[in-house]
């Protein structure tokens, strides 16, 4: 296809959209003291506060993916931005606590209705020449987000009321809507009918299983909640599957998932995703509660990660025109791995230079191996399900978010608990922060040393799916790397 002259400047507004998204959750993880304060949150308001965005988004990212291939990539972008900062504004004058949280569902909602499109509009703008450089810069704002957020929210947090943590969204939304008119071309499928029964049970099913993720370790399998939304998540998803096998017009293609190179991308993220998601959350209560320091010197500790992500996302768009994807994947998730691997290591408050060296790898890592991921994914979806797959491949990542921040999160506070002292008091054995509030010198230390086993144990099991990823990148994908693709700018043939 012919090269749109646009296309890097459209490749910005991209990158914006995929920032703010990730950066307003990073930022909204600090305010959480001042919330309680002002708002006079409980434990189970803030639960919901945090949890109110991640229901509304991963419910409905095949939803939204799916309608914006029938009614336009660019106005379910343009559509997300506007929800999403209307949202904002009305979380930054919130009240009470239902208010904030109403708020945030909406926000979830307008992030679900854009981020799709994000992946969608790349793969339609850019041909497969540069599409992997475009990956590359779009993994790497995401990676920035994650890092920009504590930075900015701290300062925010010092100096001005938190409602200004929300209403930093509407300025870059606004620009990001007037860049987007004037730039961004609309592309659709072609046309075909609603499938309102998947759009209907994908909705419920993802809602209901994102659910039953994020409660299973506060409420158990015991708790009436989690029978039933579990229950609920498997009625639905079922019914969804059935269904898209069997109608004339699905708004999934589940024939993707017959493809090596698409499952094999798929299981790889998940794996990944699983291992690293709670990374940065562990290693930011590590740094403000073991080492003592603010959030915005943790966010600063935290840069080479992002750095590194970068570095590793560029020599990826260089390489992938020598080396397959699968060659990609497979170096990147062994990178990670050893990251992993030296940061399990950190054994007291002062690292020795174990933290930036293990970040730095495993951010090398992740940066060689996401864009070949998302290029070999993408890659197989046809251009009339671009969405869908855009979808496909931001649910995916948001699944293996929620269970990694429930399961090593679980992980975590089950090895904390058992390491600290059975005489310690309640408050002291259920979390460091109880333990840092008694001021007792002997109870601070035994629970910095039961965090730090902790955080290895968690750390350790992120090497080990970083591994299996590795592995499922040198065998479920050596498919993909035999098939032979021209190079578009060539004509040569080449590895994919």
């Amino acid at each position: 296809m012919a090269r749109d002259s646009r296309r890097w400047g459209i490749l910005g507004v991209l990158c914006l959209c995929v920032w703010i998204l990730v950066m307003d959750n990073t930022v909204l993880n600090l305010a959480v003291p001042v919330l309680m304060g002002d708002l006079g949150a409980g434990p189970d308001d803030v639960q919901w506060i945090i949890n109110a965005y991640a229901l509304a988004f991963a419910g409905m990212l095949l939803t939204s993916g799916s309608l914006s291939d029938r009614y336009g990539r660019r106005r379910f972008l343009i559509l997300g931005l506007v929800v999403f900062g209307g949202a904002s504004l009305v979380a930054s004058l919130s009240a009470e606590p239902w208010h904030l949280i109403a708020a945030r569902a909406f926000m979830g909602l307008g992030g679900a209705m854009l981020m799709p499109s994000t992946l969608s509009i790349l793969v339609n703008v850019f041909d497969a020449g540069e599409r992997r450089k475009a990956f590359a810069a779009w993994s790497a704002a995401a990676m920035m987000g994650l890092i920009v957020g504590p930075l900015v929210g701290g300062f925010v947090l010092e100096h001005a009321p938190w409602g200004m943590i929300f209403l930093l969204n509407l300025p870059v939304a606004g620009l990001v809507i007037a860049v987007a008119v004037r730039l961004v071309p609309e592309s659709k499928g072609p046309a075909r009918r609603l499938d309102p029964v998947g759009v209907l049970s994908s909705a419920l099913g993802m809602t209901a299983l994102i659910y039953v993720v994020i409660s299973l370790p506060r409420e158990g399998w015991a708790a009436p909640r989690s029978l039933v939304a579990a229950l609920l998540a498997v009625a639905s998803l079922s019914a969804f599957i059935w269904w898209e096998r069997r109608t004339d017009h699905p708004m999934l293609p589940l024939s993707l998932f017959r493809d090596r190179r698409f499952s094999g991308a798929s299981l790889t993220i998940v794996l990944v995703v699983f291992g690293s998601g709670a990374l940065l959350l562990v290693l930011a209560q590590y740094l403000q509660f073991v080492r003592g320091i603010s959030p915005v010197a943790a966010g600063l500790d935290l840069l080479p990660y992002v750095v590194a992500s970068v570095l590793g996302n560029v020599a990826s768009g260089a390489l992938g025109k020598r080396i397959s994807n699968q060659s990609l994947i497979a170096a990147g998730f062994a990178g990670a791995a050893a990251g992993f691997v030296l940061l399990a290591f950190i054994d007291s408050g002062a690292d020795g230079g174990l933290l930036p060296a293990g970040l730095v790898i495993m951010g090398v890592g992740a940066g060689l191996a996401s864009p070949a991921a998302y290029t070999l994914l993408m890659g197989v979806v046809p251009e009339e399900h671009a969405g869908v797959g855009s979808a496909l491949n931001d649910t995916v990542q948001q699944l293996g978010m929620a269970l990694s921040v429930a399961v090593l999160g679980s992980v975590l506070a089950w090895k904390y608990s058992s390491s600290m002292p059975a005489g310690a008091p309640a408050a002291a054995r259920e979390s460091i922060a109880g333990a840092l509030d008694t001021g007792d010198a002997t109870l601070v230390a035994a629970a910095k040393s039961a965090f730090l086993s902790g955080m290895s144990l968690t750390l350790v099991i992120g090497a080990a799916c970083c591994v299996v990823a590795m592995i499922s990148a040198m065998s479920v994908l050596r498919s993909s790397s035999a098939v032979p693709m021209p190079d578009p700018e060539t004509g040569a043939v080449r590895a994919p």
